[in-house]
């Protein structure tokens, strides 16, 4: 038997023990077949891992599923839920786009430039700008772990539903989410040195009132050659969707100047 074979026969052997001892209880997710089918066997040995580790203890059903990842909802072995961020195999077009962030950044000078080492550098550049932007006191999903191509998160939401995104569900005070949102850009460009890069509608939850920022992997240091450009997108991004909402927003010049603190 193959040593991929043999984990492949640990995973499911640990499946039917839950099963067992769950069996009045709320049905087993059949994730991991899924995760089997899916998956190499480099990203099986890490859940594996985590799993051992007790980092993760369940893995349930897919919440967010694109082209580039997937994110898995679990809990740890406190039953705290988790967000399992898994970056796929990518395309070619994938590969280029991630590239411009990458080149530009003074954290992954060295990276090399095969596809599965530029999706780990990804996945650790993600982590990287998560850790950043919790410790400037900006709201996003708190970074547990991260091993190759894995990403674990605080899992926003509750019993494996999602918060909603400003896409999915107009936020009640648009006026108080503005501010709170320029609020945290500044801090993110004045305490975490960072430009999220793609802001928009799409990638801010709202959580018990309070927007969270999400799908940090493409946040780029001040140093990074895009960061002004990348800024000023995301400061258009944000007043073109609040302007809709009937929110007096500041002009793009006044936002700049009050998240960068520059005339």
């Amino acid at each position: 038997m193959s040593f991929e074979e043999r984990v492949r026969k640990k995973l499911r052997k640990k499946e039917k023990k839950y099963e067992t001892e769950q069996l009045m209880k709320e049905k087993r997710s059949e994730e991991y077949e899924v995760l089997e089918e899916v998956f190499d066997r480099s990203t099986l040995m890490v859940i594996y891992d985590f799993m051992n580790k007790g980092t993760i203890d369940e893995i349930y059903g897919v919440v967010k599923a694109g082209k580039e990842s997937r994110v898995y909802w679990g809990k740890d072995k406190d039953g705290k839920e988790l967000a399992i961020k898994i970056y796929l195999t990518v395309s070619a077009e994938f590969r280029k786009g991630i590239l411009k962030y990458i080149e530009g950044d003074p954290r992954f000078r060295n990276v090399k430039r095969d596809t599965r080492s530029l999706i780990f550098a990804w996945a650790q550049k993600e982590f990287r700008n998560l850790e950043q932007a919790t410790a400037a006191k900006v709201r996003v999903p708190k970074p547990i772990a991260v091993r190759n191509n894995v990403l674990i998160m605080e899992f926003i939401g509750k019993n494996g539903v999602c918060a909603p995104s400003m896409k999915e569900q107009t936020p009640e005070n648009p006026e108080k989410i503005y501010k709170i949102l320029l609020k945290y850009l500044k801090r993110l460009y004045s305490k975490a040195e960072l430009v999220h890069g793609d802001l928009s509608e799409y990638n801010i939850m709202i959580w018990k009132g309070r927007p969270i920022l999400f799908d940090m992997s493409q946040a780029v240091p001040l140093a990074h050659p895009l960061a002004d450009f990348l800024l000023r997108r995301d400061l258009n991004n944000l007043n073109k969707f609040f302007k809709k909402l009937g929110v007096k927003v500041l002009s793009a010049e006044e936002c700049y100047r009050m998240v960068t603190g520059y005339g």
